[in-house]
């Protein structure tokens, strides 16, 4: 790609819209300091300092799309409680729009909350529902796409699996089978409950972990041939336009039209790779929505996860950065 090409790419994706479906989340934290033992247990007792609450699962593809210039717009179900009622909240804090957000009185807003000291995490607390949504939610949830795909030109759609229960078997067939109709991408970060469901979609982004436990099949993530054999395999049930495995140090996998490349990783100082799948999803959701290639999407991807795991904690990607680092790339 050209100099030129690729400042037209980056701009482009100022005019997309792209609706992401799933499972959102508070990431909250709590830092303190240790100076003792409980006399009640053999337990550190932390002495809270800092509180602090942010946007995670699904929403977290949200700030990435937003980082990058698109609108996003979130489908998702939270509790009527006092974290739904704060996850509202830092929707609006950045400027991303709630009106897919439907509030459940059955379900708790899914909140994780971390204990940290000294720049080490003690304990992980999550407090969550993670039952498949009853059937009043569902098709609440499915007449809310249908109406936000019908009256925004929606450029992309993202499914965000994170297992909680919010994407449920119906919803991903109801909605593949409208985004199709309307050929509009579908991509897909999936987990495992819902992995075999994710039929017909136009892109398909397991790591090597979800690829392995989906497909039940055994093999070394440096084994090119035998991860080909594996996708041939997944294909013959999903039928996905382009499944791309993400390996983590040895780079993407692509695999198109029953052949396959290997994307290599770029040589990183790795802070955290903790959010990388998100931003993943979020360039190539972008790139595939103006019409890029699929192995040129999945290498700006890949120069995109590689950048945020630099960072320290779940951050969006820079655009200006990411803009640079893909001339370098490609020139």
């Amino acid at each position: 790609m050209q100099k030129q090409e690729l400042f037209d790419l980056f701009k482009n994706f100022n005019t997309k819209k792209i609706l992401i479906i799933g499972d959102v989340m508070i990431d909250a934290y709590v830092w303190g300091k240790v100076s003792r033992i409980s006399p009640e247990a053999p337990v550190p007792i932390v002495n809270s300092q800092k509180k602090e609450n942010r946007l995670g699962g699904a929403a977290n593809v949200a700030l990435n799309i937003k980082a990058l210039g698109a609108k996003a717009i979130l489908a998702s179900v939270v509790g009527n409680d006092n974290k739904g009622d704060i996850f509202n909240k830092l929707l609006k804090n950045e400027n991303l729009c709630s009106q897919g957000i439907i509030i459940s009185s059955e379900r708790v807003t899914t909140t994780k909350t971390r204990i940290i000291s000294n720049n080490q995490q003690l304990l992980r607390l999550d407090r969550e529902i993670d039952t498949p949504l009853n059937e009043t939610e569902e098709d609440l949830l499915i007449r809310k796409i249908y109406s936000l795909v019908a009256n925004e030109k929606i450029d992309a759609i993202v499914f965000e699996d994170y297992d909680k229960g919010v994407i449920t078997p119906k919803i991903i067939h109801e909605v593949v089978k409208l985004a199709n109709a309307q050929e509009i991408p579908t991509l897909v970060d999936p987990k495992k409950r819902n992995f075999l469901e994710y039929k017909n979609v136009t892109f398909f982004k397991p790591n090597f972990k979800e690829l392995k436990e989906g497909t039940k099949i055994e093999i070394k993530k440096s084994d090119f041939e035998a991860l080909f054999e594996a996708t041939k395999q997944l294909n013959t049930i999903l039928n996905a336009k382009y499944i791309v495995t993400t390996l983590s140090d040895l780079g993407v996998f692509v695999f198109e039209e029953n052949q396959y490349e290997v994307i290599p990783a770029e040589i990183r100082q790795i802070a955290d790779v903790s959010g990388a799948g998100d931003t993943v999803v979020s360039v190539s959701a972008l790139c595939l929505a103006s019409g890029i290639e699929v192995s040129k999407a999945a290498r700006i991807a890949n120069l995109a996860g590689g950048l945020v795991c630099e960072k320290v904690g779940v951050v969006p990607i820079d655009k200006e950065l990411l803009l640079m680092e893909t001339i370098n790339y490609f020139l």
